[in-house]
């Protein structure tokens, strides 16, 4: 539908440069002079009155004998009809993602799916709506924002983002522990094929890696597989037990950095021999004719 501003606009534009200009400066120093308006609807209702009111009731240019609105009048059955389709007049453009799952449009950014950030995507906007998409594919529609450094987010996007860093989370943890304590990649599996709940048995065990260390949880695991118990309960009782035949004191969980876990990991002996390799020749002995 067009609106009175646009209609202002249209009304504005004849075929004639002159009149085009002299229709310009009509609307800008009778409608827009110190005017204030709040939105686009309020500019808009502001215009509807303004264009029913006092420009339509002003003596018409070409013939003073008649007001503008009834000049139209005059000339409505002349007029084509409107077509069918309505012209679209929406801003398009292009714009580039970063790393952060928004699209940045008039100095506010729109959320997107976390799957499209480093990517050219396209926005459509008009007065209401903005739409982000990529070629066909509609990826948000957002209630369009006037104000200046807004975030507008859909909760689906958010909540998407969400799961997804918890899912890496809890990707990265299972990939410590298996990195530092191997076996303990057979013990999910089984855990898994048994139905236990991954994500409490992974948090368990990683408690455990803190408080016990590595190289004791590599053999505790693998007495807990021995007795096909693949729970955290089972390594715990192993690690236990292994600690009281040493006779030590409790552990205590200490906190340390994320390089001070990384460091305690399970290494793997190798055969030393081509390391010989690298050692430089002693022997200067010339062969003597």
């Amino acid at each position: 539908m067009t609106t009175p501003y646009s209609f202002l606009w249209a009304r504005a534009h004849k075929n004639e440069k002159g009149r085009v200009e002299r229709s310009i400066r009509y609307i800008r120093d009778n409608f827009f002079a110190a005017r204030r308006f709040t939105d686009v609807d309020d500019l808009n209702s502001q215009a509807r009155t303004w264009c029913d009111g006092q420009a339509a009731n002003r003596l018409w240019p070409e013939d003073d004998r008649f007001t503008v609105s009834q000049a139209f009048e005059r000339e409505r059955s002349s007029l084509l009809a409107l077509p069918e389709h309505e012209y679209p007049v929406s801003e398009r453009l292009d714009v580039q993602v970063g790393k952060t799952p928004y699209a940045r449009f008039d100095l506010n950014d729109y959320s997107i799916p976390h799957t499209h950030v480093r990517r050219t995507l396209t926005v459509v906007a008009d007065t209401d709506r903005v739409r982000i998409l990529s070629g066909a594919t509609v990826l948000a529609n957002h209630p369009r924002s006037y104000d200046s450094g807004a975030q507008i987010e859909l909760p689906d996007h958010v909540q998407d983002l969400v799961d997804h860093k918890s899912a890496a989370r809890q990707h990265r943890a299972t990939d410590r522990l298996t990195r530092a304590v191997p076996a303990v990649a057979e013990l999910l599996k089984r855990a898994a094929a048994r139905g236990y709940n991954l994500g409490s048995i992974t948090t368990g065990l990683a408690k455990l890696l803190d408080r016990y260390g590595a190289q004791p949880m590599q053999a505790a695991v693998a007495e807990a597989l021995a007795r096909d118990v693949p729970h955290p309960n089972a390594v715990l009782l192993a690690l236990e037990r292994a600690r009281e035949l040493r006779h030590q004191s409790p552990p205590v969980a200490t906190q340390l950095s994320e390089r001070a876990r990384q460091l305690d990991v399970l290494v793997r002996p190798h055969a030393l021999g081509s390391y010989d390799e690298l050692r430089p020749s002693t022997d200067h002995t010339k062969d003597v004719p």
